[in-house]
């Protein structure tokens, strides 16, 4: 069983910046595809940004230029760089990992992006 953590949101304000960890339990990143959703109250789940094992790396078109992904396989981590934060990016972020090893969710960390 895989186990993935998030790890570092919280209350910023419009123009700020955030980094999300999600650490995990073994070894994935580098087999399986992750990346990075987030959900507001009400609505869906969206994919925020994801790479796949091989490093191709996709980003929603809300969050191309502003947000990076990326990945240390020696720590087990994958990380989310947010900059130029809107409110309009406030929601709960889940890190997800998926592929031949499983499907793995996070818990979850809120995200708030107010003044």
């Amino acid at each position: 069983q895989v186990q993935l953590v998030e790890s570092g949101g919280g209350l910023v304000q419009p123009g700020g910046s955030l980094r999300l960890s999600c650490a995990t339990s073994r070894s994935i990143f580098n087999i399986n595809t992750a990346g990075w959703y987030r959900q507001v109250l009400r609505k869906e789940r969206e994919l925020v940004a994801s790479f796949t094992s091989g490093g191709i790396i996709n980003y929603a078109d809300s969050v191309k230029g502003r947000f990076t992904i990326s990945r240390n396989s020696a720590k087990n981590t994958m990380y989310l760089q947010m900059n130029s934060l809107k409110p309009e990016d406030t929601a709960v972020y889940y890190c997800r990992s998926w592929g031949s090893l499983g499907n793995y969710w996070g818990q979850g960390t809120q995200v708030t992006v107010s003044s």
